[in-house]
């Protein structure tokens, strides 16, 4: 259900951005593996991305401890193609570079998942059709149902990359606390309770989608991220929006710096966060 002050439907996620220790093995997994072009590099980081546009910075940090068990942080980034074709391609990729860790049909949509050489979640996934989706009272019903790779594999057209129209559809985060979690994204921010599983997990949305961002206490992490992994990830926001926005941030509390284009925040976690102004969205 959205509101006045939700934040519009236009609403999208930008790059995530990930502390790796070893640079140069993780871009030639993202760009082989999971078929990102490299768009820039330099000796301390690096932009990968689709269509010239960038999706993940890799910073390398080689002195970063690895995540901890109880450290909260990243789940998974999803990267979101547009076609069955696509996945199908991407399976392939997978398979062949490197290794698959589960498959699901979720009913709004087919995914894959894996975790790349430094642990770090990673699901690439397609959207089924909405008026596929199913919903009940305005929320959708997600699954977590078999996938058949190998119908999917048949699918695939051969492509070595991910098309342009590819983008980060998804960032789902571990938190200490649903609660809090909530109080930050939902009634801090804007985004919408799309669905609920128990008292474990939400997924939150700008609009009708599924969800743009979700959360779960799966694992019972309760400190915030020291080590390598998930250092921020944006939100990109229509121009019009971000006024109203500062607006409702300062009304619940919310503190972050702000330079005009971009607020920059921290969840109850310690997990950075980017609102970042859209310009080429003005809806």
């Amino acid at each position: 259900m959205t509101t006045p002050d939700s934040l519009p439907a236009a609403t999208r996620v930008g790059r995530v951005a990930l502390r790796v220790n070893d640079l140069g093995r993780l871009v030639e997994f993202y760009r082989d593996a999971v078929g990102l072009a490299v768009l820039d590099r330099d000796e301390g980081r690096a932009t990968l991305g689709a269509g010239g546009t960038g999706l993940l910075e890799l910073l390398a940090d080689p002195d970063a401890p690895p995540r901890g068990p109880d450290e909260t942080g990243l789940f998974h980034t999803a990267f979101l193609v547009p076609s069955r074709a696509a996945l199908g391609d991407a399976l392939a990729r997978v398979r062949e570079r490197w290794r698959l860790d589960g498959a699901s049909d979720h009913r709004v949509s087919e995914a894959l998942y894996l975790s790349d050489p430094e642990g770090n979640g990673i699901e690439i996934y397609r959207d089924r059709p909405r008026d596929e989706w199913p919903t009940k009272g305005g929320r959708v019903e997600m699954d977590t149902l078999p996938l058949d790779i190998d119908a999917l594999e048949d699918q695939r057209r051969g492509e070595a990359g991910v098309p342009d129209e590819t983008t980060v559809g998804h960032v789902h985060l571990e938190v200490s606390s649903l609660a809090r979690a909530r109080g930050f994204y939902v009634e801090g921010l804007g985004l919408g309770v799309r669905q609920e599983w128990s008292d474990a997990a939400l997924f939150l949305a700008a609009g009708d989608y599924h969800h743009h961002v979700g959360l779960n206490t799966w694992n019972g992490r309760t400190a915030p991220a020291n080590g390598r992994g998930l250092d921020w990830f944006e939100l990109l926001v229509p121009e019009r929006a971000l006024p109203p926005l500062r607006e409702r941030l300062a009304k619940e509390g919310i503190e972050g710096e702000d330079d005009g284009q971009r607020v920059v925040l921290s969840d109850p976690d310690g997990i950075e966060l980017r609102l970042r102004a859209d310009a080429g969205s003005r809806r």
